[in-house]
């Protein structure tokens, strides 16, 4: 399956095929179940009853809060009436890969679990949709002015290793065999903020320079300003927000994150659906892909 995008004023297709990771085959696995058991008809204190399992235990499994063993699985299996052996597999084969170890576990001393989610999430995305009204997206960012964002709100001690995973998450993504869509609509503040010019005023222009070389150089990504001349737009109210797309039926993703609180919604919240109107909105304010790109170097001159 694909998704035809909307990067910019042109669509462009994307896909995902086989390179969802563990985090978001462990929501399909979940998605699965709960569709299986609703199909049965039964309730999770039906379950919990016919397998003698505490109600809290289907609740964790359901809820992505605890994984769910071979023989757990196959019970589930049995009283949802699961007859074809290939669904059977199918269900198998993704708790195999959700119970899978993925790139970014090594991290997990370093951030919090809930961002880790994310990240798990946005590495088997189609589409990835951000706006941003103070600062550079990480998946655009350079070493330099990641670590002198980093470092304005951390500890050294683990400066190095968040630059790292920003920069694993650019190249994981870029290297996948399908690469998502990536559109990325920011703020006018965005790269009229001069970030790290007490440590070297070459950061912020080398830093607008790699955003244009990384969107003329993929078809992928895309970037789009609001310029001041726009006035007030409901960007200014939301906050910075990402929304991730799939192509397997899990449908769309919202994560916010102030500081270090990060909240994720996925499925059908009707908050998904308020923000991605509000996305279209602050796009149709933002300036087209080639004036948007034009408007980052004449800024990255201005700097110079």
């Amino acid at each position: 399956m694909a998704l035809e995008v909307r990067t910019g004023l042109r669509k462009v297709r994307c896909s995902a095929v086989n390179q969802h990771g563990p985090v978001v085959q462990g929501a399909l696995l979940r998605r699965r179940l709960i569709e299986l058991r609703r199909l049965a008809r039964l309730t999770q204190e039906e379950v919990a009853r016919d397998l003698e399992w505490h109600t809290s235990k289907l609740i964790r499994i359901e809820g992505g809060r605890t994984g769910v063993s071979r023989v757990d699985l196959d019970a589930l299996g049995h009283l949802y009436g699961v007859s074809d052996p290939a669904v059977m597999e199918e269900l198998r084969h993704l708790n195999r890969e959700a119970r899978s170890k993925a790139w970014w576990s090594s991290f997990k001393n370093d951030v919090s679990d809930a961002y880790l989610t994310y990240i798990g999430f946005e590495a088997g995305a189609s589409a990835i949709r951000q706006f941003q009204p103070l600062a550079i997206p990480g998946l655009l960012q350079t070493e330099a002015y990641a670590e002198t964002l980093v470092d304005a709100a951390t500890d050294m001690a683990i400066l190095k290793q968040l630059v790292q995973l920003r920069k694993l998450r650019q190249e994981t993504l870029r290297h996948r065999p399908v690469p998502p869509c990536e559109l990325f609509v920011l703020d006018e503040a965005v790269i009229r903020r001069r970030v790290g010019v007490r440590r070297d005023r070459t950061i912020m222009p080398t830093q607008l320079r790699h955003m244009v070389e990384v969107a003329e150089g993929n078809e992928h990504i895309s970037i789009r300003i609001v310029p001041f001349e726009s006035g007030s737009h409901v960007g200014m109210v939301r906050g910075a927000f990402t929304l991730l797309e799939f192509d397997n039926g899990l449908g769309e993703l919202l994560h916010r994150e102030n500081g270090d609180l990060h909240e994720t919604l996925v499925g059908e919240d009707p908050r998904i659906r308020h923000v991605r109107a509000d996305f279209e909105a602050i796009l149709d304010e933002a300036l087209d892909p080639t004036e948007s790109l034009a408007l980052i170097l004449e800024t990255a001159a201005s700097m110079e």
